[in-house]
């Protein structure tokens, strides 16, 4: 059984993580969710609590975890995928920041990343965002999407996230290299 941490960072795509989420336990992936603060805007903890069966990860300093949640969980995973991956998520992957527990388990992980871009079309072609992916790609980290189709923001253009089968698929893939 593949062990993957799903990253859920602060996009409305969030709700499209929980079906994700849903088809990873069906497939009998062993999961664990992490959520950022904006996430959690999005989408509540329970949801993935109850579609994961564990509990959620949204505090880097998680007393359950006395070496920390960003270290336990980079060892215990086989992949991460980070989905949706925001603008915000992809500049600090990309420079290396690690001011939170997503960013924090990003640059702990030492195995395949998977990244699902969601944004609104005119984020997604700013040439700053462009940038970070490109130097993402550099680094190693898979991609899938994002898609054409229509946002939230009610236009329709390039940024959509992929959908959870087409990243389910890509996991299945980079778990198969471990």
């Amino acid at each position: 059984m593949a062990k993957v941490v799903v990253v859920v960072t602060g996009g409305i795509a969030a709700y499209k993580s929980a079906a994700l989420v849903s088809l990873l336990v069906k497939q009998a992936w062993d999961v664990r969710v992490v959520m950022t603060a904006a996430a959690q805007q999005m989408v509540g903890p329970a949801t993935f609590a109850a579609l994961s069966a564990k509990p959620v990860v949204t505090d880097m300093f998680d007393p359950a975890f006395p070496l920390g949640p960003h270290i336990e969980l980079a060892r215990w995973a086989d992949v991460v995928v980070i989905a949706p991956a925001t603008a915000n998520w992809l500049a600090k992957a990309a420079h290396g920041l690690a001011d939170d527990l997503a960013s924090l388990l990003y640059v702990a992980f030492p195995g395949p990343t998977l990244v699902a871009p969601a944004m609104n079309s005119e984020m997604w072609q700013h040439i700053s965002v462009q940038r970070n992916v490109r130097q993402l790609q550099a680094d190693g980290v898979h991609f899938v999407g994002p898609d054409n189709g229509w946002q939230a923001c009610r236009t329709s253009g390039e940024g959509r996230m992929s959908e959870p089968p087409e990243i389910l698929e890509q996991l299945q893939r980079l778990s198969a290299t471990r």
